[in-house]
């Protein structure tokens, strides 16, 4: 299986809070831990991580988790995008490639925060295990 999350942002990131890694801990964590939270909820616990470079706007690696390899890829650099997704666009290209077919999925995730902050005030949110395991692989991504 392969994931692509491409976000672009403008310099404005760099400069923000979700620039500096001590504040957002780097795009892994940033940018990248919605997905690998719902990697391991999706395909079991995380058996094995491999990272093939990890930069301020870049990060890639291997995941081999209990039902799933995956070869992962987040990035904020615009030129990373699809010439397609650049054509109609587009800023943000979300995709997995599962037993050779293609999953684009770059469009609804716009109001997730807002629901979940919805979900929280009425007291159905999430505690604090639930997140537990992707935020254990994110610091172990970032200690490449």
């Amino acid at each position: 299986m392969d994931l692509k999350y491409i976000t672009s942002r403008g310099n404005w990131y760099r400069f923000s809070w979700k620039g500096d890694i001590n504040k957002s801990g780097g795009i892994a964590t940033n940018i990248g831990i919605h997905f690998f939270d719902m990697l391991i909820w999706v395909f079991g616990d995380v058996l094995e991580t491999r990272v093939e470079y990890h930069t301020d706007d870049k990060a890639a690696g291997f995941l081999r988790l209990e039902t799933a390899d995956v070869n992962w890829q987040l990035s904020i650099d615009e030129n990373d995008l699809p010439e397609a997704a650049k054509t109609a666009g587009k800023r943000t290209f979300r995709s997995t490639l599962i037993n050779g077919k293609t999953f684009e999925f770059s469009d609804g995730f716009s109001d997730l925060h807002t629901a979940c902050y919805e979900n929280i005030i009425i007291g159905k949110g999430f505690g604090l295990s639930d997140p537990r395991k992707a935020i254990d692989l994110v610091h172990q991504i970032r200690q490449f």
